[in-house]
């Protein structure tokens, strides 16, 4: 097994061959993964729904301090406007289950949060 690099746009070759949609922000190489077959968008840390400082349940970006690029991750939302799929699955918190274009303008509203987690708050370091 090894890892490979892939481009935004990029069908996967691996089962239901997800497109990758490049969302930089949370890390440099941030992306989310589209099962547009199975009307699925996994958003990993790009849109969540828990915030995993305060507890919050409801859709936004990672929190601030825990983004390499808060300003960017909130801008890299634009990249999934176009997206129909009706189900997200986020790397923090439950599935989502409405509109694409619904969770982006939630995110939107709630913005940056920018408290200060504990050390290792959501799992990992970057």
């Amino acid at each position: 097994m090894h890892a490979e690099c892939y481009t935004d746009g990029q069908r996967l070759d691996v089962p239901g061959s997800p497109r990758a949609i490049h969302t930089p922000g949370h890390s440099p190489g941030s992306s989310c993964l589209l099962l547009a077959d199975r009307d699925v968008l996994i958003t990993g840390d790009a849109l969540v729904t828990l915030d995993v400082v305060t507890g919050r349940r409801g859709l936004g970006i990672m929190p601030g301090t825990l983004n390499d690029d808060p300003e960017q991750a909130l801008d890299s939302l634009t990249a999934l406007a176009g997206i129909t799929a009706t189900t997200l699955l986020p790397g923090h918190g439950e599935p989502y289950t409405e509109s694409v274009p619904t969770a982006l303008a939630a995110a939107r509203r709630h913005g940056i949060d920018w408290r200060t987690p504990a050390a290792g708050a959501h799992g990992h370091t970057h």
